[in-house]
């Protein structure tokens, strides 16, 4: 039988889960999906997030410390962002930090058995002064130089990193990394489909390291019809006027942002996704998402996609634009149903919450958990612990 576990979590401690409506924020979806999953499991979570939380589950408990959302839609995301008085002053991090010291107190108190962040900058710099606390972080975004000098900076032994693809280890091999434990998906609010129209699919951000304007380029040499679906965001709308709105015309289709529910019918019936991404893409969810549908992916070689795309199987990742559109002409030999089976077996959310849950407890089972600490840290460990249980039993 598994140990339980009492865990903390955090995503953003000034925006609500789930996510608002109209945002793409998929750090809050994950956070959700993993809470859910292990409060399912038998553990307790907690989840720190501001008023208007409202995340139901077995074994979940939300606290908000009565702390206003400073964001609670896109429009009001795009304010902050924009508002270079509250960053320079720093609003939004230290309403984060405003939570983490609050998890921090209670972790050291013995309520938390560990603390799991999803924006690592939350915490690094709290993390170093609580040693006896092991503190978990997800990776969402590539390892930029600066990223890792953060990292390095503030680096102490019960630090650990949790990447999203292994391609994402690449510009910093030598992180305390737990695993690489893959994004998931609700593949039941995806339905297969086996029959396609003749249409590509674009969807995701409108920005360059997206690749929208080679997607117009592979749909257009292809002789194909484009639906682009998609926000445009924070200082995408240049990107848009010069490389997207010119191009649009009976083919080449911007239909928008959308709703999940609403973009689940453009996925069943593409005859594949484009996904010419740019740059080193730690992982890409509109990639199974399409699959889950049973829509091949065709992507060039970067970042997370080859892991997630099975060459020949569930799509094709080649090397450059022309081989994209050439891909294009080879979709039809492919069997839909292999690209439902492979997010089935391994990117959905059942599997996700797994590694998850199998690379905390095996954390918490192992000297590791909080470094090499001295007899007499481990004993005030372990009778802080005792006594927040008694606390709780009295209670």
């Amino acid at each position: 039988m598994k140990k339980s576990m009492n865990i903390a979590i955090m995503v953003r401690a000034f925006i609500p889960m789930p996510r608002p409506s109209d945002m793409i924020y998929a750090p809050i979806d994950l956070a959700v999906a993993i809470a859910k999953g292990l409060g399912a499991r038998g553990h307790k979570v907690t989840l720190f997030s501001p008023l208007g939380t409202e995340v139901y589950g077995e074994n979940i408990t939300v606290e908000s410390m009565n702390l206003r959302p400073l964001v609670r839609r896109q429009s009001e995301f795009d304010d902050l962002l924009n508002n270079t008085e509250l960053l320079a002053h720093g609003q939004p991090w230290l309403w984060d930090r405003y939570m983490v010291n609050e998890m921090y107190r209670r972790a050291d108190a013995g309520e938390f058995d560990l603390l799991y962040f999803h924006h690592p900058e939350s915490a690094l710099s709290a993390a170093p002064e609580h040693p006896l606390v092991p503190t978990v972080y997800t990776l969402n975004d590539p390892i930029y130089p600066w990223y890792k000098e953060l990292f390095e900076l503030f680096t102490s032994p019960n630090q650990h990193f949790i990447s999203i693809s292994n391609n994402q280890r690449r510009d910093a091999p030598d992180l305390p990394y737990l695993a690489t434990v893959y994004n998931g998906t609700d593949i039941s609010l995806f339905d297969f489909s086996e029959e396609h129209e003749e249409y590509l699919l674009f969807s995701g951000r409108i920005t360059a390291e997206k690749g929208v304007r080679e997607a117009i380029q592979i749909a257009t040499e292809s002789k194909h019809k484009l639906l682009i679906i998609g926000p445009i965001n924070h200082g995408s709308q240049d990107y848009f006027d010069q490389h997207v709105k010119p191009h649009l015309n009976e083919n080449i289709l911007y239909l928008g942002r959308m709703d999940q529910d609403q973009l689940v019918k453009y996925y069943q019936k593409a005859k594949a996704l484009l996904t010419p991404v740019q740059w080193e893409e730690p992982f890409g969810l509109t990639t199974i998402e399409a699959m889950a549908c049973g829509t091949p992916v065709i992507s060039l070689h970067r970042g997370a996609a080859p892991e997630i795309v099975e060459d020949g199987k569930s799509g094709f990742v080649v090397h450059g634009i022309n081989e994209m559109v050439e891909a294009v002409g080879k979709v039809d030999q492919l069997r839909r149903q292999d690209c439902r089976k492979r997010v089935e077996e391994i990117f959905s959310y059942e599997t996700m919450v797994d590694h998850y849950e199998t690379a905390f407890m095996n954390l918490l089972n192992s000297d590791a958990s909080i470094g090499q600490l001295k007899p007499t840290d481990r004993l005030k460990k372990t009778i802080k612990k005792v006594q927040h249980s008694l606390n709780e039993i009295i209670k």
